[in-house]
């Protein structure tokens, strides 16, 4: 039976590739937090989806996960946010490069936080890799897409008459669809992919 649109096409040098098919947001929060059990300060997350794939969802709860300080939601409007750790682990630092390009990212000086940060850079792919880890360096790639025919769509006429951004959850989100989640590997430091406790994986 598919699934729905099918994943983007992996960038070179992946390493391995895992699917996770999560029946509803409790289950992307879910795997949010195992993912967030694995993550050490120095990583770089690359995540992609459509409206409605549930991308707010989890990334609130890897920074709910990670035990981070302040409300974790779309940084749309403001590129960036730092959220800065509460207890001995990594703060978080969440992007979303969606309306902008490789000289607005350099503006951001991801690199004076990346070491000490699991940074999150939604609508990133392809653009922020060799620029905060080198071609060499090692990353998660993560795509969420909604289940078949449960993709979002203009309002009639092409007219919308409240802001909607990359990151808005709809009703069907909240009445909870199915998702899969792709997620890769790149470089040594993702040389195999990890164990995820209660998440089951599809290689």
């Amino acid at each position: 039976m598919s699934h729905g649109q099918d994943p983007a096409a992996p960038l070179e040098g992946e390493r391995w590739s895992v699917e996770v098919i999560l029946d509803d947001l409790h289950a992307t929060a879910g795997f949010a937090e195992d993912l967030a059990s694995l993550l050490n300060p120095g990583v770089l997350l690359v995540l992609t989806g459509g409206l409605g794939a549930g991308k707010t969802t989890f990334t609130q709860a890897l920074g709910g996960a990670l035990g981070v300080s302040g409300m974790v939601s779309s940084p749309t409007f403001i590129l960036s946010r730092i959220h800065r750790a509460q207890g001995d682990g990594p703060d978080l630092v969440h992007v979303d490069a969606y309306r902008t390009d490789p000289d607005g990212l350099e503006s951001l000086d991801l690199s004076s936080t990346l070491t000490d940060s699991v940074t999150v850079v939604e609508w990133g792919r392809g653009m922020v890799e060799a620029a905060l880890v080198g071609v060499e360096g090692s990353w998660l790639d993560l795509e969420l897409i909604r289940g078949e025919g449960t993709e979002s769509s203009p309002r009639a006429g092409g007219q919308q008459t409240e802001i909607v951004t990359d990151f808005s959850e709809t009703e069907a989100d909240v009445l909870g669809s199915r998702r899969r989640a792709v997620l890769r590997g790149y470089g040594p430091d993702w040389a195999r992919p990890p164990q995820l406790g209660r998440t089951t994986m599809e290689g």
